[in-house]
């Protein structure tokens, strides 16, 4: 009796911006779960446990992996080319980094990627994030989705770096850290940072951000003693004209 025919279509490979990207059986592409491709380690990917101060990448080197932030926090800074260092970004949990290397094609890292804080990290190679990215719209939607949320949040950074005092700049930096404004409940205990890292982010210097927090602190705004609370009505800071 002849065996069933199977309706797995045979692998074949895609060209993508130059680079060839095997095919998913049409099975697995229907079984695909993001969730799981974005925690379990697996064809070209793996899990990175972080320690406080371990560096994911250097400005400069070869961009060949995307990072998917499982828990923890990581600093993204740049460094001029005569040594003067800035923040432009502090990431936690369910935000990518180095994906300039998918976006765009970016053959080197524009920044260095620090952890601030223990943590865990998804390392996805970049010729394998591109295949699940042509095969998987549930996957792509969520890439996309971050690209533009990070992209309006450029947007905003430069605004509030053109118009916003240090002051409103801090507190601004602070709400950011306590996830005001995202989905689900702020977490208002933040890891701790230093007022350099602040400083770096705001674009003023230690004393100013060092006046200002005890400013916060005596208004009730924010505490701090060994870890950091924000409150909500540190918002009126930010609001305030």
């Amino acid at each position: 009796m002849p065996k069933p025919r199977s309706k797995m279509l045979p692998v074949k490979a895609t060209r993508v911006r130059g680079v060839a990207v095997p095919r998913t059986p049409i099975r697995s592409i229907r079984l695909f779960d993001p969730a799981a491709f974005l925690s379990q380690a697996g064809l070209g990917r793996k899990i990175v446990n972080l320690k406080k101060g371990q560096i994911l990448f250097s400005q400069g080197e070869p961009a060949e992996t995307v990072f998917y932030v499982q828990s923890g926090q990581v600093k993204l800074s740049v460094i001029s080319s005569i040594g003067k260092e800035a923040t432009i970004a502090l990431l936690g949990a369910k935000d990518f980094l180095g994906e300039e290397c998918v976006a765009n094609g970016q053959p080197k890292r524009l920044a260095t990627a620090v952890s601030l804080t223990d943590g865990a990290v998804m390392q996805i190679n970049k010729h394998e994030m591109v295949r699940a990215l042509h095969e998987h719209h549930a996957l792509s939607d969520i890439f996309m989705s971050y690209l533009l949320s990070r992209n309006i949040r450029v947007q905003a950074d430069l605004v509030d770096q053109l118009f916003n005092s240090s002051e409103k700049r801090l507190a601004r930096a602070l709400l950011l850290l306590a996830q005001f404004g995202k989905e689900g409940a702020p977490e208002t205990v933040i890891p701790k940072i230093s007022q350099e890292t602040l400083a770096e982010m705001v674009g003023t210097t230690r004393s100013r951000i060092n006046f200002f927090m005890n400013r916060f602190r005596r208004l009730g705004f924010i505490e701090y003693n060994g870890k950091l609370t924000v409150h909500s009505s540190l918002l009126g800071v930010v609001l305030h004209d």
